[in-house]
């Protein structure tokens, strides 16, 4: 029964978002009256969503007044740090639609929409990138204090690929003022990108190279590369070559940082990585989630040394490895 009402919870989630019912509740209690007389909605449909929230662990009822949970102060009041509120927008309005027409996907091969080609993908990202900051960016700031970036004392030069919302970029450079970035995406995406790093305080060390990331020259030099979630969306063909494109970018000794939905080797688990794998099948043409045994037999057919794990607050471990 919880898979067959699996699509529940984050419908229920983002329509009490849409109606500001975590907002409400973050100043005090109130009833469900209170509660829809503020959002101008039907006090019966949203006494629905409440009672379903409460029975999710997302608020408790005292009596006829509702509050906010511990989890849901936390994380999905809009003025609070971290904000996931927007990310169930995503699944509800971005992917939920597509992965209905998984049966005609899985049928002809085909995506229901390519997201990894500029013709879809540039809207498709600059729509949602936003909403994964707050997930990356506590593995972001790990990945930070494990290369000693706030002890740095010369200029240190991050290689953003697929930038998207720019997080591994503005996260190592919230850590020390030496830190530039040069962020890689499409040009509608690296809009968004400016405007958070602005918001960060830290745009103006920021440099964009819009386009294809298999075609954009990255110049070299670079210190750090970081590939955040692109693997999967590239496919194994296409991430073999970007990866071979990252190390002549990087100067010797430099770090590539990948972040994926990591899967064992035999492809039993984990589940999440599994599922994800799916949403690559209805989102791209050639996606996929990879094993650490994959991933780092392209770090070393590449020219990388010692692939390993970092162990971050994510989905997954970064996966690390050095240019000689």
């Amino acid at each position: 029964m919880q898979m067959a009402w699996g699509y529940a919870p984050p419908l229920i989630i983002e329509t009490a978002i849409e109606h500001g019912v975590f907002d409400a509740l973050n100043s005090a209690p109130k009833t469900a009256a209170q509660l829809a007389k503020k959002a101008r909605v039907s006090e019966r449909g949203l006494t629905k969503i409440l009672n379903a929230l409460v029975g999710l662990h997302l608020l408790t009822r005292k009596g006829n007044r509702y509050a906010l949970t511990p989890e849901s102060a936390a994380f999905l009041v809009s003025t609070n740090a971290p904000y996931y509120g927007r990310f169930f927008h995503h699944t509800t309005a971005q992917l939920i639609p597509k992965w209905l027409e998984l049966k005609k996907v899985v049928r002809t091969g085909k995506p229901a929409t390519a997201v990894n080609a500029e013709t879809d993908g540039a809207k498709f990202f600059a729509e949602f990138v936003e909403s994964l900051f707050p997930l990356s960016f506590p593995a972001a700031s790990a990945l930070g204090e494990h290369l000693e970036i706030p002890k740095a004392n010369a200029p240190v030069h991050v290689l953003d690929i697929a930038a998207g919302s720019g997080v591994w970029g503005i996260a190592l450079a919230k850590q020390s003022k030496h830190v530039r970035m040069t962020a890689v995406d499409w040009p509608m995406v690296l809009d968004t990108t400016q405007r958070v790093a602005n918001r960060h305080g830290v745009g103006k060390r920021l440099t964009k190279l819009p386009g294809d990331l298999q075609k954009v020259k990255y110049g070299n030099g670079h210190h750090i590369a970081t590939l955040g979630h692109i693997l999967h969306s590239e496919g194994a063909d296409r991430s073999r070559r970007l990866l071979k494109k990252v190390f002549k970018a990087l100067s010797p000794g430099g770090t590539i940082a990948i972040m994926e939905f990591i899967v064992d080797d035999d492809r039993s688990g984990p589940p999440m990585g599994l599922l994800f794998a799916v949403n690559m099948l209805v989102n791209t043409k050639a996606g996929d989630t990879f094993s650490f045994k994959e991933i780092s037999s392209w770090l070393r057919e590449a020219g990388f040394k010692n692939p390993r794990l970092l162990d971050v607050p994510a989905v997954s471990p970064l996966i690390l490895a050095t240019k000689p």
